[in-house]
């Protein structure tokens, strides 16, 4: 939903820029008087009727992905803009059917409703789904809306001088819209209406960003009993080859160290001239220098 960045050394002086005031993000390099020469994230914002931007450069070896991070998440959040924002005369309609999004269902298709927008009004058709309000004309398909439920400020049914209509206010952040909908019979109408309701209840309990993320943690302790879990039902059994020398393979000097050893008591601290240093008595059969050695000569 947003960028955030923070000083290490003044927490106080902060800054968070909401994606929807990006206005354009760019990448550059620059000639950095710390780093020398390094990318640098250019980000372009606008907020009312002032324009801003930022700079930002990636001083740590460590995290080179900056730049991609950002783009990626911006590319997201603008590819699910219609979870979240009102949409008029958009491309959200194709052969006469809805462009279903990704975790949207359709719950009910009505043909037949009048959108009350002009004195004539506009037949159309009026889709129900778990993320949003739909309608589209039906000789039109440019002259559309789709309205999430997450900027739905009330649902109601009224007279109108086209009879019973149901209409929807839009939140003052998308607008502040009135939209009247015609639909016969009144039965069929209260129907719609006590169904919006509903899954606009549900949704707002548990909105749906279209932003599907699954974060996997593995610990040495979650490993060990999968390890373990695998065991108890059965793992294929590897089979020695006698052609195979034992001593063309490396032993683990050091694996093998620890486990000969044991850790039941310390041993006698004596002194390492190779190391000028006070260390434990190695075991019997190893010497600093083939524990020292990543690859065994």
């Amino acid at each position: 939903m947003r960028l955030i960045w923070q000083s290490h050394t003044k927490p106080r002086v902060n800054l968070t820029v909401g994606w929807a005031c990006v206005t354009g993000i760019s990448s550059r390099s620059v000639n950095s008087a710390l780093k020398g020469l390094t990318e640098a994230l250019y980000l372009m914002t606008r907020l009312n009727n002032t324009r801003f931007e930022f700079i930002f450069t990636n001083l740590m070896s460590g995290t080179p992905r900056l730049v991609a991070s950002v783009l990626n998440v911006y590319k997201t959040y603008n590819a699910t803009r219609l979870y979240r924002e009102l949409k008029l005369r958009s491309a959200i309609i194709h052969n006469r059917a809805l462009k279903v999004l990704q975790l949207e269902r359709i719950i009910s298709k009505i043909n037949g409703v009048w959108n009350l927008s002009s004195d004539q009004g506009n037949l159309g058709t009026f889709y129900v789904t778990n993320v949003r309000i739909v309608w589209h004309a039906n000789l039109n398909e440019n002259f559309n809306v789709s309205l999430p439920y997450i900027q739905v400020a009330s649902l109601r049914s009224r007279e109108s001088k086209f009879g019973m209509a149901l209409v929807i206010e839009t939140t003052e952040w998308s607008g502040g819209y009135l939209l009247g909908f015609k639909i016969d019979p009144p039965e069929k109408l209260k129907e719609v209406l006590k169904e919006l309701r509903s899954v606009c209840k549900v949704h707002r309990e548990k909105p749906i960003w279209g932003v599907d993320e699954t974060t996997l943690q593995t610990t040495q302790k979650a490993t060990m009993e999968l390890i373990n879990e695998e065991g108890s039902i059965g793992m294929p059994t590897l089979i020695e080859d006698d052609e195979v020398s034992q001593q063309d393979i490396p032993p683990d000097l050091l694996a093998a160290y620890y486990v000969d050893g044991g850790l039941e008591e310390d041993r006698q601290i004596v002194y390492a001239e190779e190391l000028g240093l006070a260390v434990e008595a190695l075991t019997e059969g190893y010497t600093l220098k083939s524990l020292w050695e990543v690859i065994p000569s």
